[in-house]
Parts: C-alpha cells; sequence; structure tokens
C-alpha cells in the first residue's frame, strides 16, 4: 500500500498577473469614467439633468385693442372656455375614473370611447380637433404627460363651462381653461382694415418661437393691421421656471416669474361712421345697376375717404368681403377654401392691392405735365373732331401704321383750351398733346416725361400705408415693354398710356393719393391707417403727426430729359405752383359743367373731381367672350374732393364693369362727402351742445 498524495492545485503565477490586470482596468476604465463624468463633462451632465428637472412655462400676453379714431372697438379679447383634463389627476380606480368621464361626456357631448389607438392616430391627434373619445384622449396624454392639462373640446359656451366649474369636486383632474380670442364687433365692415388673426405658420414656428410665441397656443396676424402691426399688438409673453418631478409634477418656482407685457392698443384714423356710410352707398349703387340691368354685372368695387392735408384714411371699403368673426377662434377650412375660390377675391383687398387700368382719372398726371414743360399754353385750343388718324411708328424710320384714335363724343368737343380739355375729359385733347400732332402739337409729353409726373403723384411706387399686400401699380415706358414684352414702343402707346390705358396700372389708392397731392396744392402727404397707439393704460405711446412725401412744388422730384435723345438729364424740376392751381380749376369745373355736373348739381359744399372710364379685358372678361375689339367692356371711376377751397376729405370710388364713370362711381363718391360733411355737423353740434 502506498501512502503518497496527490500534489495539491497549484495556480500558475501568470494567471494571477492576467487576473490582476483585467481588474486593474475594469477599475482604471470606472475611474476615468467617473473622473469623465463628474469633472470633465461635469458642466454638460449638469445641464442635461437640469433640463430633466427644470421646465419653462410660457404666461400668455394680452393682445392690444384696436379702436377707430372715436374710440369705438374695432377689434377686443374676449374669454373662450377649453375643457382640459389632468391625467395624473384623475382618480386612480378604474370605476371612478369612467365615471367622471360618463359624466362629463353628459355636458360637453364628447363620446367617453371613440376611435382606436395606433401609431397613426398617435401622430395625427390635434386637441380640440379630434374625433376621438375621452378615453382615447386622456390614454395619449397620460402616455405623453400626465401632468400637463390635454384639451378636450374648446370654446364652450359660458353656460356649460360655469356648470362644469361648480362641479370640480365631482370631476377629479377635469379644469376649465380660460383663453382670451378675437372679437370684431364691426365684423365684415371693417374685416379688410383690421384682419384676422390665425395659428402660426409652422413654416415660420422657429421665428416667433425666438420672440417668445407659443406656436400651438398663441396667434398672429393672416390680415389687415392684424397682421400688418403684429409686434406691436402682440405684446409679450411671460415665463415662470419651475422644478417638476420623474413624472412631470411641479415641485417649486425656480425663478422669480415674468410677467407678460400686454400689446399696445392701437387707434385707427377710420371713422366706423363713415365707413358704413361708404358701404352703403357702395352696396346701394351695385344693386341699383344690378337690378337695372336684370343680371349681376358689377360684383366687385371700392370707395376710400382721406383726409389730403394730413393723409388720414377715414374710411376704406373693399366689396366683396368676408366676416372676420368667423376667424376668431379657429379658421374653418370650408369657409377659408370658399373664399380662396370665389373669383371675385373676397380676401384680397382690392383698395390697396387690385392693380387696374385708371383710364381718364390717369390724365392729371399728363394735364401738369403738358403746363409744366410748355407743351401747350392754358390758352391754346385743340382741335377735337371726334377721331383722328395717327401713323404709328415702332421706330423713326419706318414708314408706320395708320390707326385711327377716337374721343368718347363721337360727334367731337371741337376746339377746347386746357380747362375744357380736362372738364370734358376730352381723348383727342389729350391722345395731341401726350403724343404730339402735326403742327397743331410739334412736340407732345412723351412717355418719359409722362411717366415722371405720374411718379411725382404717386403712381407706380408704393405708398407705404400699414397694411400688407399692396400693390406697386404700373407706368410702362420702352424698356419696360423691350424687357417684359420683346417689342419695341411705338408711337400709338403713348396716345393710349395718355388717357390712362395700354398697360397703366394703379389702385384705388394710388389714384386718391394722386387727387389729394393736387387737392393739397402739391404736397404729398404719407397716406396712413394708424392715428395713435396707446399703452394698457391708455397712455399715448406714439401720437399722430402728419408726414409729409414732398411737395411737388418745392421738391425737385421731376427728371429732365433731352427732347432730342429721350435721355434722362442730371437736372431735376419742381411742378410750378401755377400749374397745380389750373389743374385744380379744371376739376373744378368737371363738376360745373363738365362729366360730371348732372351727377354733383345742387350739392351743399363746392368740390371738384374727376371721372373716368377704363377699358379693360381681364382673364373673367375674355372668358365670357366681352373682349370685342373696339367694344371692350369698361370699368367705372371717380374721384373728388371738397370743400374745392380748403379740402378736408378726398373720396374715389371704383366700380369694376360699371360703365361710365360719372352715372356709376360718381353718385357714390358724392354720398360719401355728403355723408363726412353731415357726421362733421353731427359732431359740432355734440360739442356746442356741451
Amino acid at each position: 500500500m502506498s501512502d503518497s498524495n496527490p500534489p495539491p492545485n497549484k495556480i500558475e503565477n501568470w494567471r494571477y498577473t492576467v487576473i490582476y490586470i483585467i481588474i486593474g482596468l475594469v477599475l482604471t476604465i470606472y475611474v476615468f469614467k467617473l473622473f469623465s463624468y463628474q469633472i470633465i463633462d461635469n458642466a454638460t451632465y449638469l445641464a442635461q439633468a437640469d433640463e430633466n428637472r427644470t421646465r419653462e412655462i410660457s404666461i400668455q400676453t394680452e393682445r392690444g385693442i384696436i379702436y377707430d379714431r372715436n374710440g369705438y372697438v374695432l377689434a377686443s379679447n374676449v374669454a373662450s372656455y377649453n375643457v382640459t383634463i389632468t391625467p395624473a389627476l384623475l382618480p386612480s380606480e378604474e370605476g371612478a375614473m369612467e365615471e367622471v368621464f360618463r359624466q362629463l361626456s353628459a355636458l360637453i357631448d364628447v363620446p367617453v370611447n371613440n376611435g382606436e389607438i395606433n401609431d397613426e392616430t398617435v401622430r395625427l391627434f390635434t386637441p380640440c380637433q379630434t374625433d376621438m373619445g375621452i378615453t382615447q384622449i386622456v390614454y395619449i396624454a397620460r402616455t405623453n404627460a400626465p401632468y400637463s392639462p390635454v384639451r378636450v373640446i374648446c370654446n364652450i359656451d359660458e353656460t356649460t363651462a360655469m356648470i362644469i366649474r361648480e362641479q370640480t369636486i365631482n370631476l377629479a383632474g377635469v379644469s376649465i381653461e380660460i383663453v382670451p380670442v378675437r372679437n370684431y364687433p364691426t365684423g365684415s365692415l371693417t374685416a379688410d382694415v383690421v384682419g384676422f388673426l390665425g395659428p402660426i405658420p409652422a413654416i415660420l414656428s422657429e421665428e416667433y418661437a425666438a420672440q417668445g410665441l407659443v406656436a400651438d397656443r398663441d396667434k398672429v396676424g393672416y390680415a389687415g393691421v392684424e397682421a400688418q402691426l403684429q409686434d406691436i399688438l402682440s405684446g409679450t409673453n411671460g415665463l415662470r421656471v419651475v422644478e417638476v418631478d420623474a413624472a412631470g409634477a411641479e415641485v417649486r418656482e425656480l425663478e422669480a416669474p415674468i410677467e407678460a407685457i400686454p400689446g399696445l392698443n392701437v387707434e385707427l384714423t377710420i371713422d366706423t361712421r363713415l365707413q358704413a356710410a361708404a358701404q352703403a352707398a357702395l352696396l346701394g349703387e351695385i344693386n341699383f345697376w344690378n337690378t337695372w340691368f336684370n343680371e349681376t354685372r358689377i360684383n366687385n368695387a371700392v370707395v376710400i375717404a382721406m383726409n389730403p392735408q394730413t393723409g388720414e384714411i377715414l374710411a376704406m371699403v373693399s366689396y366683396p368681403t368676408y366676416e372676420n368673426n368667423r376667424m376668431a377662434r379657429e379658421i374653418p377650412a370650408y369657409y377659408y377654401e370658399q373664399l380662396a375660390a370665389d373669383p371675385t377675391l373676397p380676401l384680397f383687398n382690392h383698395a390697396i392691392s387690385a392693380e387696374l387700368p385708371p383710364g381718364s382719372v390717369f390724365k392729371m398726371a399728363a394735364a401738369i405735365g403738358i403746363l409744366n414743360e410748355g407743351v401747350v399754353t392754358p390758352q391754346q385750343e385743340i382741335f377735337d373732331p371726334g377721331q383722328i388718324t395717327l401713323i404709328s411708328r415702332y421706330s423713326e424710320n419706318e414708314e408706320g401704321t395708320p390707326q385711327n384714335y377716337v374721343c368718347w363724343l363721337e360727334t367731337g368737343h371741337g376746339y377746347l383750351d386746357f380747362i375744357g380739355g380736362v372738364a370734358n375729359s376730352c381723348d383727342v385733347y389729350f391722345y395731341k398733346v401726350g403724343g404730339g400732332f402735326g403742327e397743331e402739337v410739334p412736340q407732345g409729353l412723351g412717355i418719359w416725361r409722362l411717366g415722371e409726373y405720374a411718379r411725382a403723384l404717386g403712381y407706380a411706387r408704393l405708398t407705404g400705408i400699414e397694411l400688407p399686400g399692396e400693390a406697386n401699380g404700373l407706368m410702362p415706358d420702352p424698356t419696360w415693354k423691350r424687357i417684359n414684352l420683346a417689342q419695341n414702343w411705338s408711337t400709338g402707346d403713348t396716345y393710349i398710356a395718355t388717357i390712362g390705358q395700354s398697360w397703366v396700372l394703379a389702385t384705388p389708392l394710388q389714384v386718391l393719393v394722386s387727387y389729394s397731392v393736387l387737392a393739397n396744392d402739391g404736397v404729398y402727404m404719407q397716406p396712413t391707417i394708424v392715428h395713435r397707439i396707446l399703452d394698457n393704460n391708455g397712455n399715448v405711446v406714439q401720437d399722430f403727426e402728419p408726414q409729409v412725401v414732398w411737395d411737388i412744388t418745392q421738391d425737385p422730384v421731376i427728371h429732365v430729359y433731352d427732347l432730342e435723345t429721350w435721355e434722362q438729364t442730371d437736372e431735376m424740376r419742381t411742378v410750378e405752383p401755377w400749374v397745380v392751381q389750373l389743374a385744380q380749376d379744371a376739376m373744378r369745373e368737371v363738376v360745373n359743367s363738365g362729366t360730371a355736373a348732372e351727377e354733383f348739381a345742387g350739392m351743399e359744399v363746392p368740390s371738384a373731381g374727376k371721372t373716368g372710364t377704363a377699358e379693360y379685358c381681364d382673364s373673367v372678361a375674355d372668358a365670357n367672350g366681352r373682349c370685342i375689339p373696339g367694344s371692350w367692356p369698361t370699368h367705372s371711376w371717380y374721384v373728388g374732393y371738397a370743400p374745392y377751397d380748403n379740402p378736408e376729405i378726398a373720396v374715389v370710388a371704383f366700380v369694376y364693369n360699371g360703365g361710365e364713370g360719372a352715372s356709376v362711381a360718381g353718385p357714390i363718391v358724392r354720398q360719401v362727402m355728403e355723408a363726412y360733411f353731415e357726421l362733421q355737423a353731427i359732431d359740432a353740434g355734440t360739442t356746442t351742445g356741451e
């Protein structure tokens, strides 16, 4: 028997070494990571930790109120009531939670259960714009943010909201959210001026977020003053910084709250009473003529009233329009699509955005040009036989083509001086002085100089009024035609442009401005819709101060051209005061013995003005087969101001497809003027009585 024992198990030394090395590496990695987390990347992880426990809550501000010049409210804030549920505050027992849902459903008419929860429905879920039931809405909200209230239904009536608030003791987790929404007391009467609000567009969300606005809550201006003065009206949201726990519940305030700053209030230059009178005059005339012709002949029109001495817009009516109160809480898709599809463009402010052929109202640009440039003298008589023949050429050496140009009065006006030419709106008179005609008018004003005087009166340039969407209009010339139409300018183009046809385009506001400049002795006042800006306490932040753009009798705004080469020189000139005075005399004669004498007969306050009947051929007329050469349809224009010797008001009326300017647009202007002076008398009587 052997007493030898087996050798003990021995671990080789190199194995210990490997184990120690592995342990050392692991410890080194842990130490490095701890050092990295706590020392190197300390600021990064601390920021992440702070972000996880910190929540910034925006405090909604109050939008500024919009008034008219007399303090009448045009846009205000009213309370809208939303029903919300905070999932974390609902009863924990399933039966009790279901009972809350059933009671709430009976009050707000939202089903307890409706719809299915899946990836697609969750992705498309939008509070207040969903068909889901209360259970499904709460499920999505609990998954995302259990301590954040979710809107179940919006814009409920005040009575229902008060009932729910009274029953909150039995409706755990349910609350009423009160948010401000816009109210427009004057509705469609001032919609084109005031505008409306809408949700922040997705494409501009970052820009508005930088301004402190909340995309799914705050609204911004979409049209009118609401859009143009967004920065003034919107105010500044406040801010709360709070600590939250892992479930999102608020624990404590981390910083002193920053209070919201209300938006500034805006007082417009509009007089709502005159606005109503202007709208009534416009609609009355439209209804009269549509009834007369037994068809809807007129479906688009504009009337604007302005103080030519200050630039204040007193009334601005664009027809057709829309009801901005329907956009106050949300923009109904069906209503917006209906407006957008309407060929008469009710969302379009025709007063500032429609570029139209001005026709004969444009003749006053040529009128001051021909006198100031010495093309004719005031007493020089030009013969109008009713029709003239012009050799129209595209270049000096071209043989040319004979073209007939007719006056609106087929028999002709005979011999007319300057005042007679304007008063009778004689087309042949302006053809000859605009483009020249043999020995009778050897050198006409020409298209280049015509453009200078047109721009001096405000054509072909933005007025800068505080409304979005203003159009430039167009004053064509040879360069424009070559670039845009790839054609040379012809002699006939100048003839037609002189009477406001051809490619000449203007907005109704530009036409009104041009006459306000002449009525105001050549002083161009900046048109404005804003009278004053006030703070929340009624203190004046910005008072109204009339702004002079230029004085055509003092400021050299007319470029001088070399009459041989028609190149612009470095010389500039003004318009002589006597020229402006003669233009005023001629416009006075329009209502005394000219084209508007019948329409303004017996008006107590002396006025002056100009008629216009502009041929047109747009897509609508073309589609209806009305663009017949020599017999195109016509728009109606009339511009006037009163009192003649000290103008307080200037008014323009434009009627689409209205026909003759004097008989259709003229009465509208007269009614607006008479309403203005009647209101002035009423106000003066009230002041006297006090």
